[in-house]
């Protein structure tokens, strides 16, 4: 599937604000994907597929969950993370995307995971700095995602705990994991 293709088959999932959000994902993801070292035609269609879900009703997302055998624990927590690993599992059924790696991407940019790859931490950075986002902290993500993907990484991770602890809101157990697990340097 050649770009304009998945723009399109996207396109129809989403807002046309969330459309022009994915817009900025993506040309993040590529200009990320070729400063790191990341294979930039998947970081573009993991960007492209990145919110396919994001949208869907909340009802057919859990169902996804529990008939697929998503963890568990994903329902016990904000349903905004729902749209990732389902989103995963519908782009592979119906755009027929079924590369790993992209599907990984797409599966862990809300949430993150000890041991993320590259492609994942491109997708997950590119997801928060997008030029549209604007918000206390993104600048400064930007600054780091110059020179440094990982430190990128753990302050974007840092700045969403911290966001969610202010408005005493849960943090996704992957979520500290992972920051543990990039902080600890393994």
């Amino acid at each position: 599937m050649n770009r304009e293709e998945a723009l399109a088959c996207v396109k129809q999932q989403l807002t046309e604000h969330r459309y022009i959000h994915t817009i900025g994902v993506m040309n993040t993801a590529i200009e990320l994907a070729e400063r790191f070292g990341a294979d930039s035609k998947k970081a573009e269609t993991a960007a492209i597929f990145h919110d396919y879900a994001k949208f869907r009703p909340k009802e057919e997302m859990k169902q996804i969950i529990a008939r697929e055998k998503m963890p568990a624990h994903l329902l016990d927590h904000n349903p905004e993370l729902w749209h990732a690993p389902v989103g995963a599992y519908l782009v592979q059924r119906e755009a027929g995307i079924h590369d790993e790696d992209i599907l990984d991407a797409i599966r862990y940019h809300t949430s993150g995971r000890p041991g993320m790859t590259l492609l994942e931490k491109v997708i997950y950075v590119a997801d928060y700095i997008e030029p549209g986002r604007k918000f206390p902290g993104v600048d400064e993500v930007r600054e780091l995602a110059e020179t440094d993907l990982n430190q990128a990484l753990i302050q974007s991770i840092k700045n969403t705990m911290i966001f969610l602890m202010k408005k005493n809101q849960q943090v996704f157990p992957d979520t500290c994991l992972t920051y543990n697990w990039l902080v600890s340097g393994k």
